[in-house]
């Protein structure tokens, strides 16, 4: 059982087919799912045949209802505080497959406060998996502490993603450095422009994503997986629930699988 907590909202995914065109119509592919790093993760996880609970504050808006229902019909175990206010949004503009931009609105995701955590949600749990975003904000910062406390009791081991440089400078670089010694995770994932920022890291384990050129972990370089590049939007979310299932070839796989699809989840 592979647990993540985190945001999961609806993800608006703009493929633009041309130029901006100021005041007038751009052409595009759009697609518009259920979204959020820690919900990609746990998704992925139960469609690469994984277990995977996802801890989340669920908004009471129609959309809290899409999102509940769509990650339940995939399989993933869904646990979190019920919070009153809207869905968060995030429409990220692709650029064919290469590259994206993220326009973020979180909504009720970090208003996951640490009275809210069950200690019962965390049993069972072979691993933690905690994006950056989930460390950087409050009040769901007191719930991710909260969450490695009650995971530490009970043998699971700890995963953090770096998830965004945009969200670790704002917090801090070295103040989430420091944060990062103090909870001892045995695994960081992370892009190579999010590594640079936290500086040099001992004890865990480093997995940098390096886009299409693959992943460094363990000493060496692994080239990425072929396919053919649509979209990368939750690539990196793919790879670290195939890597937390089955190390770096399934995780490579599965980021595969990821940018061939629009959107975020499997």
């Amino acid at each position: 059982m592979i647990c993540v907590l985190g945001d999961a909202h609806l993800d608006v995914v703009v493929r633009l087919l041309g130029p901006v065109a100021p005041d007038t119509d751009t052409p595009s592919r759009t697609s518009v799912g259920v979204g959020g790093q820690a919900a990609n993760v746990a998704a992925w996880v139960a469609a690469l045949g994984g277990q995977s609970r996802l801890l989340f504050a669920r908004g009471t808006d129609l959309a809290a209802d899409l999102v509940t229902a769509e990650l339940a019909g995939r399989g993933v175990e869904l646990a979190g505080p019920v919070v009153a206010g809207s869905t968060g949004v995030v429409v990220s503009l692709s650029d064919g497959g290469a590259t994206r931009s993220m326009l973020t609105d979180r909504g009720v995701g970090p208003r996951f406060a640490a009275p809210d955590l069950r200690e019962s949600w965390l049993d069972g749990c072979s691993w933690l998996h905690l994006p950056a975003y989930s460390l950087v904000s409050d009040p769901i910062s007191g719930a991710a502490l909260a969450a490695v406390a009650a995971a530490a009791t009970r043998s699971a081991r700890l995963s953090i993603d770096l998830s965004s440089t945009a969200a670790l400078t704002r917090f801090g670089a070295a103040r989430f450095a420091r944060l990062l010694v103090a909870l001892s995770p045995d695994v960081v994932l992370g892009t190579e422009a999010e590594m640079a920022l936290v500086g040099e890291l001992r004890g865990p384990d480093l997995v940098v994503k390096l886009g299409a050129a693959g992943v460094r972990a363990g000493g060496r370089h692994h080239p990425a997986a072929a396919t053919d590049a649509v979209d990368s939007t939750g690539a990196g979310d793919a790879f670290a629930a195939g890597y937390l299932l089955g190390g770096v070839p399934q995780g490579l796989a599965a980021a595969a699988r990821a940018v061939a699809t629009m959107g975020g989840m499997p």
